[in-house]
C-alpha cells in the first residue's frame, strides 16, 4: 500500500510538471488582458525571423478503468505535448535557433514558434534545411500584413503656391478627400456673373458658357464673383499656379444671370428673367450641381422652374442670405442646400456650415485675392458634392444633405462641413452598395 502511494505520488508530480510545461508562462497586463511572457509581436523581425510547426498530438483523456493516471490530464492543459516538446528539443539542439515564442493550434493538431536563426546563419539556408528535415511540418518566414483602410493614405500634396493659405480647403481636409475623389466626371452649373475663362488655374475646367446678360464678352472675363466662385469649386491642381479647387476634376459650366451696375463698388445684380433663362437652360444639360450664390425674394416662377431643376435630380446648392431668413428665392425653396459661412452660433436648422471668411481664391486677369461671404461658403459645399456625386452617383439632393450635415466636424470650434470625411462615408455606402 506504501509502494503504491509512493508511485501515485510521483506520477502526480510527473503529470504536474508535464502540464506546467505545455503551457505558455501567461501574465496580465495592465488592462488584465493575458499574453505570452515571451518576445512582443511588433519586435519580432520579419526580415530575420521564421515561423516552424512541429506534429502536436494529444490523446483525449481515457474514461475506463484501466487507465494510465496521467491521462486524467484536465483538458485544459492543452498546450506543447510530449511529442512537440521532445521534436523542437532536437530541432533546437541541431540549429541553435532562440525561440521568441510558441503556441498550440489544436485545430491543426500542430505546435508552432516564432524562432531566431542562430548569430551567423543566414534565414535561407536555415529555411532550406528546415523544408528537407521530416520532423518538420512547416517552416516559412514571419509575413507582415497591413490592413486596407483608406484613410491611412497621407493627403495630397501639391506644387500650388498658395495651397496652404486656402483656409477653406485646409480646414475641410480635401487634400485628404482628393486621395479618394477629385470630383472627376462631375458637371457644375455656376449660375453666378461671367467668368474669366482666360485663367490659367481655370483652364480645361470650364464646359459651356453662356451669357444670358449682354454681349459683352469683356465684361464677361473681367466678373469678379463668378470667378470667385469658380476657383473655389475647381482651381486646376498641380500646375505650379495659384490654388486647388475642392474638387479639381469637375467641369464648370457658366451661366451669366448677374451684372454689376456702372456704380462704383455695387454689387453684382441679377433678375427673374436672366436666372429664368439660366435655369431652363441648365434643364437641357447633365449637370448635377447648381450653384446658386445669390438670392433675394420668393419669385413664383422662379420656384418652378428650380422645382423642376430638382424633380430632374439636380442637386441646388444655394448661399443663405443676411439676416438667416429663410423665405425667398432659391434659399426657401424645398430641396435646396442653404449654405451659411461658418460662425460661432448655431445655424439655422438644416442649414449647413462651411467656411466662407478670408478665402483665397482666383480673381480677374489671372489673379487671386480673399473674399468673405455665404457664397464662398456655398461654392466650398458644391465642391465637396462634386467629390462626392464621383463616388457615389445615386446620392440625391436629400442624401447628400444628411451625409454632409452628419459628416461635419468641429474645426477652430465651429462645426463645418468636412470634405474627407463625407467622401469616405459616401465611399463606404458606394462599396456596400455593390
Amino acid at each position: 500500500m506504501m509502494r503504491y502511494s509512493v508511485l501515485l505520488t510521483a506520477l502526480l508530480a510527473m503529470t504536474a510538471s508535464m502540464e506546467a510545461r505545455s503551457q505558455p508562462s501567461l501574465r496580465a497586463d495592465a488592462d488584465g488582458t493575458q499574453t505570452g511572457s515571451a518576445t512582443n509581436a511588433a519586435s519580432m523581425d520579419s526580415a530575420r525571423d521564421i515561423v516552424l510547426a512541429v506534429a502536436n498530438p494529444i490523446s483525449p483523456p481515457a474514461t475506463h478503468a484501466g487507465s494510465s493516471l496521467i491521462g486524467y490530464a484536465p483538458a485544459a492543459a492543452y498546450g506543447a505535448g510530449q511529442r512537440a516538446i521532445s521534436t523542437l528539443a532536437a530541432l533546437q539542439r541541431r540549429y541553435g535557433w532562440r525561440e521568441l515564442t510558441g503556441w498550440p493550434i489544436k485545430s491543426l493538431d500542430l505546435y508552432c514558434i516564432v524562432l531566431e536563426p542562430a548569430e551567423g546563419t543566414s534565414r535561407d539556408a536555415l529555411l532550406k534545411s528546415l523544408a528537407g528535415d521530416d520532423r518538420v511540418q512547416l517552416a516559412e518566414p514571419l509575413h507582415e500584413y497591413s490592413v486596407y483602410s483608406d484613410r491611412a493614405a497621407p493627403p495630397r500634396r501639391y506644387n500650388d503656391p498658395y495651397v496652404t493659405l486656402q483656409r477653406g480647403f485646409v480646414e475641410t481636409d480635401a487634400a485628404l478627400a482628393q486621395t479618394l475623389s477629385m470630383g472627376k466626371g462631375v458637371e457644375v452649373a455656376v449660375i453666378d456673373t461671367g467668368v474669366d475663362t482666360r485663367h490659367p488655374d481655370l483652364q480645361g475646367r470650364i464646359g459651356a458658357v453662356q451669357n444670358l446678360v449682354d454681349d459683352s464678352a469683356s465684361a464677361f472675363n473681367r466678373d469678379h464673383h463668378g470667378t470667385e466662385v469658380a476657383g473655389i469649386i475647381a482651381a486646376v491642381d498641380d500646375n505650379h499656379r495659384g490654388i486647388v479647387g475642392m474638387a479639381p476634376g469637375a467641369t464648370l459650366d457658366i451661366y451669366k444671370a448677374c451684372w454689376y451696375p456702372p456704380q462704383p463698388h455695387a454689387g453684382a445684380r441679377c433678375n427673374s428673367l436672366t436666372l429664368a433663362k439660366a435655369l431652363a437652360a441648365v434643364l437641357d444639360t447633365d449637370a448635377r450641381i447648381v450653384n446658386l450664390s445669390l438670392g433675394g425674394p420668393a419669385d413664383p416662377l422662379l420656384s418652378r422652374l428650380l422645382q423642376r431643376v430638382l424633380g430632374a435630380g439636380r442637386i441646388v446648392v444655394a448661399a443663405m442670405p443676411p439676416g438667416a431668413t429663410l423665405d425667398g428665392f432659391p434659399d426657401g425653396v424645398p430641396g435646396v442646400i442653404v449654405v451659411r459661412s461658418s460662425g460661432s452660433g448655431a445655424a439655422p436648422a438644416g442649414v449647413l456650415s462651411a467656411p466662407g471668411v478670408d478665402i483665397l481664391t482666383t480673381q480677374p486677369d489671372g489673379g487671386y485675392d480673399f473674399s468673405s461671404g455665404s457664397s464662398m461658403a456655398a461654392a466650398h459645399v458644391s465642391g465637396i458634392a462634386a467629390l462626392l456625386l464621383s463616388v457615389a452617383p445615386k446620392l440625391d439632393a436629400r442624401g447628400l444633405h444628411d451625409l454632409l450635415a452628419h459628416s461635419s466636424r468641429t474645426s477652430d470650434g465651429t462645426l463645418q462641413v468636412n470634405a474627407a470625411a463625407a467622401v469616405e462615408t459616401a465611399g463606404g455606402m458606394a462599396r456596400l452598395a455593390h
